[in-house]
């Protein structure tokens, strides 16, 4: 029997020390060393870009009021020509924080509201976190390793007496692993329409695929009689994951940042970008349970490395051997015994009904070959027809400027112009498409008035979230333009978006040139950016 080693991934936690020492923390200073680095979560050796050259990157961590300050160092090897499939320059994307005006301008989303930032230089992105609390993560270049969670804490938490531990040791960072580098997948992806299927999947930076080496599993350890909010982010670059533990149910309390009235369920479908915390009580015999991550996405057929049935971590009780569980790997409980949790049976803890909409938009998704291109396939994914493609020009350096209209900006910007303080509703239809797209809205939250697997409609106390699917079964979600500024909504699997399954939300136009006011540190990224040379763009 496999012995196991270290309980849990290197998480170095980032937390400003006021905290620590009692004192009410106003500002939390971060830095991130971004950096190329050999990295083995399953035993195969890649280049990868990282975040203070671990996987996951480190842990930042904040109370609910403070602002974070995230100082971004791009030290990526500037000549190096093994890695020449990855980029040089980034951004760091916080994918769920809200940055209220007049902050909107270090969200982060290249060629949006930023440009990116190349080798040898740093940016400080300033993220207000206000009243927002909850499970989140950061990301860029994820395929290629650049992903860790950010975890905001509520000291007057309303749902505190429902659990006893929340640490950084009850964060289940889930995620796809990839041993090819994320610019030849696309390329090749865009040429063949075969979109490329993951090597295997990672629980809190572990994991293994077929022939490769037994890595030990992350283990996961709980005290008996105890209740633990364990928070589940899906941090992949493609897949979708269904999640259980062996002999256990989990309370679903959270979605997305959003508390939830608690919802018992023992099996969770979560799409790529989603975020749940969930309470699980040790209630079972002393012993070592398989905690079930069943990647979805991929076949063996298309990447022989590919086990789905691989992919795991380990719920281990105090007192019980440092082994392995001795059940069977299975993909979690039978359907007859499966209790799924189903987005339209959430209901929010503090129930906002949905306004009726000023605004209605209809989106219709497809994926379209472009026959000119040399190869004779291009793939194309598109909104309303239109394939989305990143403008040489941030969107809200144009708005800034003066951009008023649709008219202003180009086509395959896909943007949309909407008045401020208007209630906004986007309609996926049902369709045809096989595809189950998880649709992420930048810089806000939206109710789910229509969940894609139910035919029910809810305005009343409609769950709110930032990520959600939208399918053949058809979706409706709405928000608000309450933010000024230019956010991007887009399918969060990287190879769809990046084949142009992407939108621009520009809010309130006039209220972002009145109240965005970029520093210079970001006047000067596009003038720095547009002076590299390609290859290190």
């Amino acid at each position: 029997m496999k012995l196991l080693a270290a309980t849990f991934p290197a998480f170095l936690s980032l937390f400003v020390a006021a905290a620590v020492t009692g004192r009410s923390p106003t500002f939390n200073d971060v830095t991130l060393d971004i950096v190329n680095a050999d990295l083995a979560p399953d035993g195969f050796t890649r280049s990868t870009v990282s975040a203070n050259g671990t996987f996951p990157g480190p842990l930042i961590r904040a109370n609910k009021g403070d602002t974070l300050r995230v100082t971004m160092n791009n030290k990526l090897v500037i000549t190096l020509s093994t890695d020449s499939g990855m980029r040089r320059s980034t951004t760091l994307d916080f994918d769920g924080i809200f940055f209220d005006t007049p902050n909107s301008y270090n969200e982060g989303t290249p060629f949006v509201t930023t440009c990116p930032v190349g080798p040898n230089a740093s940016y400080t992105y300033e993220l207000p976190l206000g009243e927002q609390t909850g499970t989140y993560w950061y990301h860029s270049q994820h395929a290629d390793g650049l992903r860790g969670p950010l975890i905001i804490y509520d000291p007057d938490d309303p749902q505190a007496d429902l659990y006893d531990v929340d640490d950084e040791n009850t964060i289940w960072f889930i995620s796809d692993w990839w041993h090819n580098k994320s610019l030849a997948m696309l390329e090749s992806y865009q040429a063949t329409q075969i979109i490329p299927v993951a090597d295997g999947s990672l629980f809190n930076g572990a994991g293994r695929f077929n022939g490769g080496p037994e890595v030990s599993y992350s283990v996961s350890t709980v005290e008996s009689g105890k209740r633990y909010r364990m928070r589940l982010i899906n941090a992949s670059a493609r897949s979708d994951f269904t999640v259980s533990i062996d002999n256990h149910t989990m309370t679903v309390i959270a979605a997305d940042g959003v508390a939830t009235n608690p919802h018992v369920v023992n099996t969770i479908d979560l799409l790529a970008g989603q975020r749940y915390d969930v309470i699980v009580t040790g209630d079972q015999p002393v012993g070592n349970y398989w905690i079930n991550t069943v990647l979805g996405g991929g076949t063996p057929r298309r990447n022989p490395n590919l086990n789905i049935t691989l992919g795991r971590g380990i719920l281990h009780y105090e007192g019980a051997p440092d082994a392995e569980p001795t059940t069977p790997m299975t993909l979690g409980p039978d359907e007859a015994d499966r209790i799924l949790l189903n987005e339209w049976e959430l209901s929010p803890l503090v129930p906002i009904p949905a306004p009726p909409a000023d605004i209605e938009l209809s989106f219709f998704t497809s994926m379209t070959p472009n026959a000119t291109s040399p190869s004779g396939f291009n793939t194309e994914w598109n909104i309303n027809n239109i394939s989305y493609v990143s403008p040489l020009v941030p969107t809200l350096v144009k708005i800034i400027d003066g951009a008023n209209s649709e008219d202003d900006f180009g086509t395959k910007e896909n943007t949309f112009v909407l008045p401020a303080n208007k209630v906004i509703q986007i309609t996926f239809p049902p369709s045809d498409e096989d595809e189950l797209h998880p649709f992420h809205l930048h810089g806000n939250n939206f109710w789910v008035i229509k969940s894609n697997g139910s035919d029910i409609v809810n305005e009343v106390n409609p769950i709110r979230r930032d990520v959600s699917g939208a399918g053949a079964g058809g979706t409706t979600l709405r928000f608000t333009t309450d933010r000024p500024g230019p956010w991007f909504f887009h399918c969060h699997i990287f190879w769809h978006m990046n084949a142009g399954l992407a939108s621009v939300m520009a809010a309130g136009p006039d209220e972002t040139r009145a109240q965005v006011k970029p520093d210079a540190e970001w006047d000067d990224l596009c003038d720095a950016y547009n002076a590299l040379p390609a290859e290190l763009q």
